[in-house]
């Protein structure tokens, strides 16, 4: 983006207020409620931010730190490059979920779409190690929420997030990675890739100063935004204590929706899933349960960046056009009108169980199977 002098001069006081050590979202807050704007906390005369901030914190802020200046200069120089921003709490796109947060950080580093920072999102999230079918209900769930108008966050891991970011590009509204580390580092590498499609229909945000590294500690952090930003949090598939379960519980103390997929009880990758239930979590079976508890889409924003050409209740016939299912599935040859166990299904056609379980997940969400509450799955009766 290309900087006037005046906004150089602008954004380089908001770098100077996030890069200080010490002061921290909360702190940076606090500061501004008092002063107004970052520039009004470097004027200010001595006493007053003395008072406010408390003596060794008001010397940091003043302090020229050469490590913290060489810092703000290569985000400006980074901040010119095209499609990278810098967004603060002072700028419309600021994603308006995450204002109502108090820990909310003063400045986002953005690769992308500035813009799809305001619109309404949802996040779905999960394991980094899901199975098959936690995959395929991820980027089933993605894809239909972005169709649906929703732009979907997640946090750019392995498994379930890679998987719904995936299906949310597909979907017409587009998706946002929040990252645990610099806007500039990629992290996994083998999500290169997958990092620049998000930036083209939506964006990659941090609030991690650039060529930050993964770190264990920076990921709770990333989890907090990624709930913040959202109207509400799915969780596809989680062990107990996992990361997914923490963006979960900040979410319900953000008084955000939160949304699971059960599982088998025999499955360590219900269990999270099966806790949040238990705690509240709205048990959800198809996109549609989890629309129905959102409030409209467009109550909050303007249309999705491409037009669809259909209606959220149009889901499963769209799901069935994406997925591209053939007419002739040999698994629905297989199951026929009456109810039959996957296990049944799986040495009968030859297939692995997990691909199966996988293909089953995708016919069922797409209208073409009926699950049993024993598991079993048949073909639903025929219309009229």
């Amino acid at each position: 983006m290309s900087l006037s002098p005046d906004e150089a001069e602008d954004l380089e006081h908001w770098l100077r207020l996030a890069l200080t050590p010490g002061v921290g979202p909360v702190g940076a807050r606090a500061l501004l409620e008092q002063f107004g704007l970052p520039h009004a906390i470097f004027e200010s005369g001595g006493g007053l931010l003395d008072e406010v901030a408390g003596g060794r914190l008001a010397s940091a802020l003043r302090e020229r730190d050469a490590g913290r200046e060489r810092r703000i200069a290569q985000a400006l120089e980074w901040a010119r490059a095209e499609h990278h921003h810098l967004i603060t709490l002072a700028d419309t796109d600021y994603p308006p979920m995450l204002l109502r947060i108090a820990d909310a950080p003063p400045l986002l580093y953005v690769v992308g779409q500035r813009e799809a920072l305001s619109r309404p999102m949802v996040a779905v999230v999960g394991s980094r190690n899901p199975t098959a079918a936690g995959v395929a209900n991820a980027r089933a769930f993605g894809f239909a929420l972005s169709r649906a108008g929703w732009t979907v966050a997640s946090g750019l891991a392995l498994g379930v997030d890679g998987a719904a970011h995936d299906g949310a590009l597909e979907g017409g509204a587009g998706t946002v990675a929040v990252v645990g580390t610099g806007a500039d580092v990629v992290y996994p590498s083998r999500h290169r890739r997958l990092a620049e499609r998000i930036a083209a229909d939506g964006a990659v945000v941090s609030e991690l100063p650039l060529g930050t590294e993964p770190a264990p500690g920076q990921f709770p952090r990333r989890n907090r935004l990624i709930a913040g930003m959202s109207h509400g949090v799915l969780v596809v598939e989680a062990a107990l204590h996992s990361g997914s379960l923490i963006t979960a519980r900040q979410a319900g103390e953000f008084g955000r929706e939160v949304f699971a997929i059960p599982g088998s009880i025999h499955s360590p990758l219900s269990r999270g899933c099966h806790a949040l239930i238990r705690q509240g979590a709205v048990l959800v079976g198809s996109a549609e349960d989890v629309l129905d508890e959102l409030p409209h889409r467009h109550d909050a924003s303007d249309p999705p960046t491409r037009p669809m050409s259909a209606s959220a209740h149009d889901e499963p016939e769209l799901l069935t056009e994406r997925l591209e299912l053939p007419e002739h599935d040999p698994i629905l040859a297989a199951v026929g009108r009456e109810p039959v166990l996957p296990d049944t299904l799986a040495a009968h056609l030859g297939m692995a169980a997990g691909d199966l379980s996988a293909r089953l997940v995708v016919l069922e969400l797409a209208g073409r199977l009926q699950r049993l509450s024993d598991g079993r799955v048949v073909r639903p009766p025929p219309v009229g």
